[in-house]
């Protein structure tokens, strides 16, 4: 149980380290990449793992639900933003500057409530 948990951690952070690696990298240029829309759905699935994981184990104590209750509602925000991006881009049009910036900060504000919360 310890190397899934390990593992689904390890795919969390490279989720996130594609969320907002990619907008940094077009930071001047907003677009959503692949990586992003990939990254999005690897959040959120391993997120919904480690959830799972936090809920049967029982030498880990209480879940807090409301971090894991506002950091989900970011991301599907995020999700919904990447998603709308990738289809942008892959008609030929341009991606709002408001949607790609959406993946990015949201993402950051979203590691920064795992680090401090």
């Amino acid at each position: 149980m310890e190397f899934l948990h390990l593992l689904l951690v390890f795919f969390h952070i490279l989720g996130a380290a594609a969320l907002v690696g990619g907008w940094l990298a077009s930071f001047k240029t907003p677009t959503v990449g692949t990586w992003q829309h990939i990254g999005a759905w690897v959040q959120l699935i391993t997120g919904l793992g480690l959830t799972v994981l936090a809920e049967m184990s029982s030498d880990g104590g209480p879940v807090n639900h409301a971090k894991i209750g506002v950091k989900l509602v970011l991301l599907v925000a995020v999700l919904v933003a990447a998603v709308i991006g990738r289809r942008k881009v892959k008609n030929g049009e341009p991606v709002p500057t408001g949607i790609a910036h959406t993946v990015g900060g949201f993402s950051l504000i979203n590691v920064a409530l795992a680090v401090f919360w």
